[in-house]
């Protein structure tokens, strides 16, 4: 059959010109020579970059045009915003009344803000809460990390109803939390109430309704601190777990020597998204307490709401909210600082 007979019943998807007969050495079978043919498919190379492109803003340039959309939804939706209420913070300003022009007060609103002593305990109350969850937060979250780390029956069911909590929106958990200390309709002063003889009350008293508070922030959160755990806890390689058991190491130290190093990286992060997250925690008080009983639950973030949007202070609510944006700045700041620390590899890069 000849090479043009072949060659014409294939499909035309620009392969048939691209195909060319290669003639190898004839194997002589009787004195006759037989020519085999082979063919030779020539694979199309890289396709060229648009010439436009290439032209007009090059492959860096163009890398950059294309993430350029992202960045100004970002620039106008996060920093414009920012600087926005930066300068607001210099000024004297109310949004009641939209007609009377900012006035300029330079660092008054800031020195009014720190010669408060509502401010203070508005802080010293924010703090209470933050250390306080934060640390609930670890130890149930690592006992459950330790709980989950070793195979049972049922595994993933009971995981799966563990991680609910964290998947629920925070004005529902305050919501329930809310009813859920009501001491009349509440289950739990249901169940109290015959073995007080009273009615319990979790809310009617500062240091009982700051403990509602760490409860329900603790219920909510401890999932996310578990998984992250978890995470750090399946990355250990059983082989060093083994080999420190054949060496007949304790508990604590092959929890110290083997276990500590593979988790404290993701342990130090889940504090910090914590700590930010607690500093900022608005949605469970204003839910739970409304900063009550009297304003012994009130912190930073409630204060804030109460001059934005109560009394309108805007100028005094932005330094505020400038002040609060430099907490969570050093917040990270220490965090990148002990993770160095901790990982001597980071600290050279």
């Amino acid at each position: 059959m000849k090479n043009s007979a072949w060659r014409a019943r294939l499909p035309d998807h620009g392969m048939r010109d691209r195909i060319r007969p290669k003639p190898r050495s004839a194997a002589r079978k009787g004195g006759a020579g037989v020519m085999s043919v082979s063919t030779e498919i020539a694979v199309p190379g890289p396709r060229a970059a648009n010439p436009w492109v290439s032209w007009r803003l090059g492959p860096s340039a163009a890398g950059a045009a294309f993430v350029a959309p992202a960045l100004v939804v970002l620039l106008a939706m996060n920093v414009l915003p920012l600087l926005w209420s930066l300068g607001m913070s210099f000024q004297r300003f109310r949004a009641d009344r939209p007609h009377t022009p900012p006035r300029a007060v330079g660092l008054g609103n800031y020195l009014d803000l720190f010669s408060d002593d509502a401010i203070w305990e508005r802080v010293r109350h924010t703090g209470v809460l933050m250390a306080s969850s934060v640390l609930v937060q670890v130890i149930v979250g690592g006992l459950l990390a330790w709980l989950f780390h070793r195979p049972f029956p049922g595994r993933r069911l009971v995981l799966m109803l563990v991680l609910m909590p964290m998947l629920l929106s925070t004005v529902e958990v305050g919501t329930f939390f809310n009813f859920f200390y009501d001491p009349t309709f509440g289950p739990l002063g249901a169940v109290l109430r015959p073995l007080l003889g009273h009615p319990f009350a979790p809310l009617g008293s500062p240091a009982a309704a700051m403990a509602s508070l760490i409860v329900a922030d603790a219920w909510m959160w401890s999932p996310f601190v578990m998984l992250m755990l978890l995470a750090g806890l399946q990355g250990t390689r059983a082989s060093l777990i083994e080999a420190a058991e054949i060496d007949r190491a304790t508990a604590w130290r092959r929890f110290r020597t083997v276990i500590w190093p593979q988790i404290r990286g993701v342990l130090l992060l889940a504090v910090l998204f914590r700590l930010i997250e607690s500093f900022n925690q608005f949605d469970l008080v204003f839910t739970i307490t409304n900063g009550g009983p009297g304003t012994s639950t009130e912190t930073l973030s409630t204060e804030l709401y109460g001059d934005a949007f109560v009394l309108f202070e805007t100028g005094r609510a932005s330094a505020l909210a400038s002040f609060s944006v430099f907490v969570v700045v050093v917040l990270a700041r220490l965090y990148v600082r002990a993770l160095r620390q901790t990982e001597p590899e980071l600290a050279e890069r």
